[in-house]
Protein backbone atom coordinates (compact mmCIF):
# COMPACT_ATOMS: atom_id res chain seq x y z
CA UNK A 1 0.00 0.00 0.00
CA UNK A 2 0.93 3.68 -0.57
CA UNK A 3 2.60 5.89 1.75
CA UNK A 4 2.07 9.49 1.22
CA UNK A 5 5.21 11.64 2.44
CA UNK A 6 5.36 15.28 2.76
CA UNK A 7 8.84 16.71 3.32
CA UNK A 8 9.78 19.88 5.03
CA UNK A 9 13.30 20.87 5.48
CA UNK A 10 14.21 22.81 8.58
CA UNK A 11 14.45 26.89 8.66
CA UNK A 12 17.53 28.86 9.22
CA UNK A 13 20.01 28.05 11.54
CA UNK A 14 21.72 29.89 14.72
CA UNK A 15 25.21 29.04 13.09
CA UNK A 16 24.24 30.14 8.96
CA UNK A 17 24.96 28.07 6.16
CA UNK A 18 27.78 25.87 5.11
CA UNK A 19 28.02 21.98 5.76
CA UNK A 20 25.87 21.50 9.17
CA UNK A 21 25.79 17.64 8.66
CA UNK A 22 25.72 16.58 12.26
CA UNK A 23 26.39 19.45 13.77
CA UNK A 24 23.10 20.14 16.04
CA UNK A 25 22.89 23.88 15.90
CA UNK A 26 19.09 25.19 16.87
CA UNK A 27 16.59 27.29 15.05
CA UNK A 28 16.75 31.10 14.52
CA UNK A 29 13.62 32.93 15.25
CA UNK A 30 13.23 33.57 11.73
CA UNK A 31 14.02 29.37 10.96
CA UNK A 32 10.84 29.31 13.76
CA UNK A 33 8.83 31.75 11.41
CA UNK A 34 9.41 30.24 8.49
CA UNK A 35 8.45 27.01 9.76
CA UNK A 36 5.40 28.58 11.04
CA UNK A 37 4.82 30.19 7.88
CA UNK A 38 5.69 26.81 5.92
CA UNK A 39 2.50 24.25 7.46
CA UNK A 40 -0.21 27.60 7.79
CA UNK A 41 -2.05 26.19 5.17
CA UNK A 42 -4.04 23.96 7.34
CA UNK A 43 -2.58 20.76 5.90
CA UNK A 44 -3.43 17.50 8.30
CA UNK A 45 -1.06 14.44 8.42
CA UNK A 46 -1.46 11.19 10.28
CA UNK A 47 1.65 10.91 12.04
CA UNK A 48 5.55 13.19 12.20
CA UNK A 49 8.55 11.54 12.07
CA UNK A 50 11.82 14.05 12.11
CA UNK A 51 15.66 13.93 12.43
CA UNK A 52 16.54 13.67 15.93
CA UNK A 53 18.87 16.91 15.70
CA UNK A 54 17.16 20.22 17.17
CA UNK A 55 16.83 22.32 14.15
CA UNK A 56 13.92 19.69 12.86
CA UNK A 57 12.96 18.03 16.01
CA UNK A 58 12.14 21.13 17.99
CA UNK A 59 9.50 22.22 15.75
CA UNK A 60 8.22 18.70 14.67
CA UNK A 61 7.46 18.42 18.72
CA UNK A 62 5.71 21.98 18.31
CA UNK A 63 3.40 20.94 15.38
CA UNK A 64 2.98 17.53 16.94
CA UNK A 65 1.02 18.94 19.67
CA UNK A 66 -0.42 21.47 17.86
CA UNK A 67 -2.36 18.76 15.66
CA UNK A 68 -2.56 16.07 18.09
CA UNK A 69 -0.92 13.60 15.95
CA UNK A 70 1.92 11.09 17.23
CA UNK A 71 5.59 12.36 16.73
CA UNK A 72 8.60 9.70 16.17
CA UNK A 73 12.12 10.52 15.98
CA UNK A 74 14.12 8.61 13.57
CA UNK A 75 17.71 8.54 13.18
CA UNK A 76 18.33 7.99 9.89
CA UNK A 77 16.54 10.72 8.57
CA UNK A 78 19.80 12.69 9.37
CA UNK A 79 21.50 14.62 7.23
CA UNK A 80 24.69 13.56 5.60
CA UNK A 81 27.88 14.08 7.79
CA UNK A 82 30.14 15.75 6.12
CA UNK A 83 33.50 14.86 8.37
CA UNK A 84 35.94 17.28 8.08
CA UNK A 85 34.05 19.82 6.23
CA UNK A 86 31.47 20.17 8.58
CA UNK A 87 30.39 23.54 9.21
CA UNK A 88 32.13 24.94 7.39
CA UNK A 89 30.86 27.02 4.21
CA UNK A 90 31.46 26.56 0.65
CA UNK A 91 33.13 29.94 0.39
CA UNK A 92 35.64 29.00 2.81
CA UNK A 93 36.25 25.66 1.02
CA UNK A 94 37.28 27.25 -2.26
CA UNK A 95 40.22 28.89 -0.76
CA UNK A 96 41.35 25.85 0.95
CA UNK A 97 39.90 22.65 -0.75
CA UNK A 98 38.73 23.86 -3.78
CA UNK A 99 39.80 20.65 -6.20
CA UNK A 100 38.18 18.05 -3.35
CA UNK A 101 34.96 20.54 -3.32
CA UNK A 102 34.95 20.31 -7.12
CA UNK A 103 35.15 16.86 -7.18
CA UNK A 104 32.39 16.48 -4.66
CA UNK A 105 30.02 18.53 -6.38
CA UNK A 106 30.72 17.04 -9.82
CA UNK A 107 30.55 13.45 -8.89
CA UNK A 108 29.29 13.11 -4.97
CA UNK A 109 29.06 9.23 -5.06
CA UNK A 110 32.20 9.08 -6.19
CA UNK A 111 34.14 11.36 -3.74
CA UNK A 112 33.65 11.75 0.19
CA UNK A 113 34.76 14.82 1.65
CA UNK A 114 37.55 13.76 4.15
CA UNK A 115 36.06 11.57 7.23
CA UNK A 116 32.73 12.44 5.80
CA UNK A 117 30.17 9.34 5.00
CA UNK A 118 29.96 8.04 1.71
CA UNK A 119 26.93 8.80 -0.24
CA UNK A 120 25.94 5.28 -0.99
CA UNK A 121 26.14 4.83 3.07
CA UNK A 122 23.55 8.01 3.43
CA UNK A 123 21.64 7.00 0.49
CA UNK A 124 21.11 2.98 1.72
CA UNK A 125 20.36 4.75 5.47
CA UNK A 126 17.57 6.94 3.94
CA UNK A 127 16.22 4.61 1.80
CA UNK A 128 16.67 1.83 4.43
CA UNK A 129 14.15 3.89 6.39
CA UNK A 130 11.32 4.48 4.32
CA UNK A 131 11.34 1.30 3.72
CA UNK A 132 10.07 0.66 7.56
CA UNK A 133 8.24 3.60 7.33
CA UNK A 134 6.15 2.06 4.57
CA UNK A 135 5.88 -1.12 6.42
CA UNK A 136 4.40 0.53 9.65
CA UNK A 137 2.50 3.31 8.33
CA UNK A 138 1.26 2.11 4.59
CA UNK A 139 -2.19 4.13 3.81
CA UNK A 140 -0.92 7.20 6.30
CA UNK A 141 0.25 10.85 5.41
CA UNK A 142 3.52 11.26 7.04
CA UNK A 143 5.48 14.57 7.60
CA UNK A 144 8.62 14.34 7.47
CA UNK A 145 10.95 17.11 9.01
CA UNK A 146 14.67 16.39 8.10
CA UNK A 147 17.21 18.11 6.33
CA UNK A 148 18.30 19.32 2.99
CA UNK A 149 20.72 16.40 1.64
CA UNK A 150 17.80 14.19 2.68
CA UNK A 151 15.27 15.91 0.62
CA UNK A 152 17.75 16.14 -2.49
CA UNK A 153 18.31 12.34 -2.17
CA UNK A 154 14.51 11.51 -2.12
CA UNK A 155 13.68 14.23 -4.74
CA UNK A 156 16.28 13.14 -7.35
CA UNK A 157 15.28 9.55 -6.99
CA UNK A 158 11.02 10.40 -7.66
CA UNK A 159 11.85 12.39 -10.65
CA UNK A 160 14.31 9.91 -12.22
CA UNK A 161 17.91 12.04 -12.18
CA UNK A 162 20.88 10.97 -12.88
CA UNK A 163 22.91 10.12 -9.11
CA UNK A 164 25.63 13.21 -10.03
CA UNK A 165 22.48 15.25 -10.39
CA UNK A 166 21.51 15.04 -6.69
CA UNK A 167 23.47 18.13 -5.40
CA UNK A 168 21.73 20.12 -8.15
CA UNK A 169 18.50 19.95 -6.50
CA UNK A 170 17.39 23.44 -5.00
CA UNK A 171 16.20 22.94 -1.78
CA UNK A 172 15.44 26.06 0.47
CA UNK A 173 15.18 26.71 4.21
CA UNK A 174 10.95 25.32 5.39
CA UNK A 175 10.64 24.07 1.99
CA UNK A 176 7.82 21.30 0.87
CA UNK A 177 7.62 18.39 -0.92
CA UNK A 178 5.51 16.01 -1.59
CA UNK A 179 6.32 12.52 -2.54
CA UNK A 180 4.65 8.86 -2.73
CA UNK A 181 6.18 5.54 -1.89
CA UNK A 182 3.96 3.08 -3.68
CA UNK A 183 3.84 -0.80 -2.53
CA UNK A 184 6.99 -1.41 -5.40
CA UNK A 185 9.42 0.81 -3.06
CA UNK A 186 8.65 3.47 -5.91
CA UNK A 187 9.12 7.01 -4.84
CA UNK A 188 6.94 9.69 -7.28
CA UNK A 189 6.79 13.81 -6.89
CA UNK A 190 3.20 14.76 -6.03
CA UNK A 191 1.89 18.00 -7.65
Amino acid sequence: MTVYLELLRHGETELGGGLRGSLDDALTETGWAQLRAAVADGSRWDRLISSPLQRCARFAEELAAQHGVPLSLEPDLQELHFGAWEGRSTAELMQTNAEELGRFWNDPYGFTPPEGETLLAFEARILSALQRLQARYAGERLLLVTHGGVIRLLLARARGLPRNDLLQVAVGHAERYQLCLDEQGELWERA
